[in-house]
This record gives structure tokens, C-alpha cells and sequence, in this order.
């Protein structure tokens, strides 16, 4: 195989999930691209999950270049490189009561963090998503906090409250939601926000994105819910509906990539948990789907 395009030694030494497991049911060959590289995977006669980066040529076999693969949260995942950490844990996926739903996995045309910062953003609830997670004169972003962990190596922002009309499929009508946002890897990112069935828990919405390239990427949306009442088609169209909403958004920023130069675009006070995540990125030294502060 040919030198690797992604030259940025943080992005290719991480974790991707690649597609739910359900969908990878045969020894049907598929293909994929994971940072500019292109890549197949299909299941093995002892049925598991086998992945190889290739060279473009349709005779290319998965003995070329065998690719690690590891089975988690109902997706297989890949790397291009050698991850010194293994995936995040989101221990909420292993509680038996649980409905765990792939909602569905999204082409867009933007970066990575782009998706990210997006995901974080509560600001745009009313505006983007009226009627459903905010609405006018319901538009405050309350004062939250913010933590950035070296010892875990992720940032999380608490105390996140938002006033929403329909907070989830099986919501009954308007209420105040509690949020609790995790970003455990720098193009993933996990949310916890309270369960409208269960004032102790939380249901939990999970999106990993696997960059094709630096300005476009396939999101794959987990969850894991607290929800009895409502089928999988209704949970599922419920997402979507919402990520439809942001996906022209997130396609018609500018500049695709992210900058990291604080000077670059103008944060305001609801916008700490995005400022956190570009200082983190810029300390990790990412440079994959981002402008850099010295570009």
C-alpha cells in the first residue's frame, strides 16, 4: 500500500466506527474511505468483521493490507494507524432495560469538528430546530460548566438546562431538559439528557464520525434510551428529522474546516463548551478537518 494522505499523526493513530454491524451480515464485499484512504471490509468465513485498506483496483483482496477491527456499541470500528488508547466507554450501552438504535449514519459535506462543535451548540435549538428542541422567547443558553480532563482525555460540559417543546419521540409536551455533553475523542461525541420516562436517568445520543476526508465525512448516530412506548421506526424518524435540520446548516458554513484561532470567529458566552473543544484539538496537536491558529 501506498504512503498514507492523512499526514496528521493524531488522526490516523485513532479509532473509527465504520458501519453498524447489522448492516455487514455476509461475506458480501464493501467499501469504504477512512482518511483519504480507500478501504473494504466484509465477514470472514468464521463470521467475523475483517477490514483491509486497498489500493482502488477492484481485485485488490483483504490480504493487502489487514486493518485492526474492534466490535463496540453495535459498530465495527478501524484504525489506519496504531491507537495508543482503546475506544471510550459509554457504560450506559451495556444496561439491560436499554433500547440501543442505530438512528442512521449521514453523508455530509463539512469536517469532522465542524460536526462536533455543531453537536455542542444548544444556541441553535430554537432557530434551527423550532418546535421541536427550543422554541422563541425561550432562547437563553443558562449559564454551564465546563471540565477538561487529562486524566480521562475529554472534555465535558454540565449543568446544560434548555426549555424544549418535544425533547425526544416519547415526549408528551414541552419541559425544561437537562444536558450533559462528553467529547471523549476529537470526532466523537456522546450526550446525556434527561429521560422523559425516568427523572433519575438519562437517555443517551452518540454520534461518531468518520472523516472520508478533511471536509467530508459519514456521522453514525447511537442510541441508547429509555423508551418503551415508542417503535424503532418512530425513534429513528425522530433523529433524523433533526439532523436533517442541521445538515444543510453544517454544509453551508464557511470555511468547511474549523479554525482554531480564537481570533477567527467570534465566540460569545453560550459558546464555552465550543471554545474548550478547539483549545483541546489545538493542544492535541490535530491538524486533520482544522485550520490551525498559524495557518
Amino acid at each position: 500500500m501506498s504512503e498514507l494522505k492523512c499526514k496528521d499523526p493524531v488522526a490516523v493513530n485513532l479509532w473509527y466506527a465504520i458501519a453498524p454491524l447489522e448492516d455487514v451480515k455476509d461475506a458480501r464485499v464493501q467499501r469504504s474511505v477512512l482518511l483519504e484512504q480507500p478501504i473494504a471490509y466484509t465477514r470472514n468465513d468464521a463470521g467475523d468483521v475483517v477490514v483491509w485498506a486497498y489500493e482502488g483496483r477492484p481485485g485488490d483482496a483483504p490480504g493487502d493490507r489487514a486493518l485492526p477491527v474492534k466490535e463496540r456499541f453495535g459498530y465495527f470500528w478501524t484504525t489506519l494507524g496504531m491507537p495508543e488508547r482503546d475506544i471510550f466507554p459509554i457504560p450506559e450501552y451495556e444496561e439491560e432495560d436499554r433500547r440501543n438504535i442505530h438512528a442512521a449514519s449521514f453523508g455530509v459535506n463539512a469536517s469532522a469538528p465542524r460536526l462536533v462543535e455543531n453537536f455542542l451548540d444548544m444556541g441553535h435549538f430554537p432557530f434551527v430546530h423550532t418546535d421541536i428542541l427550543g422554541a422563541e422567547p425561550h432562547t437563553e443558553v443558562k449559564e454551564y460548566f465546563v471540565e477538561v480532563s487529562e486524566e480521562r482525555d475529554e472534555i465535558l460540559a454540565s449543568n446544560c438546562k434548555f426549555w424544549q417543546p418535544m425533547a425526544a419521540a416519547s415526549s408528551s409536551g414541552g419541559a425544561d431538559v437537562d444536558y450533559i455533553y462528553r467529547v471523549p475523542h476529537p470526532f466523537c461525541s456522546v450526550l446525556y439528557k434527561s429521560s422523559p420516562l425516568d427523572d433519575g436517568r438519562n437517555d443517551v445520543i452518540a454520534i461518531f464520525i468518520q472523516p472520508f476526508n478533511q471536509e467530508q465525512v459519514r456521522v453514525h448516530m447511537l442510541l441508547s434510551l429509555l423508551d418503551d412506548n415508542s417503535d424503532d421506526t418512530q425513534i429513528r424518524l425522530f433523529q433524523q428529522t433533526i439532523f436533517g435540520q442541521d445538515k444543510p446548516i453544517l454544509e453551508n458554513q464557511y470555511p468547511k474546516r474549523l479554525p482554531l484561532d480564537p481570533r477567527a470567529e467570534t465566540p460569545i458566552r453560550a459558546d464555552k463548551s465550543a471554545i474548550a473543544y478547539r483549545r483541546w484539538l489545538s493542544g492535541k496537536g490535530v491538524a486533520y478537518g482544522v485550520i490551525p491558529p498559524s495557518a
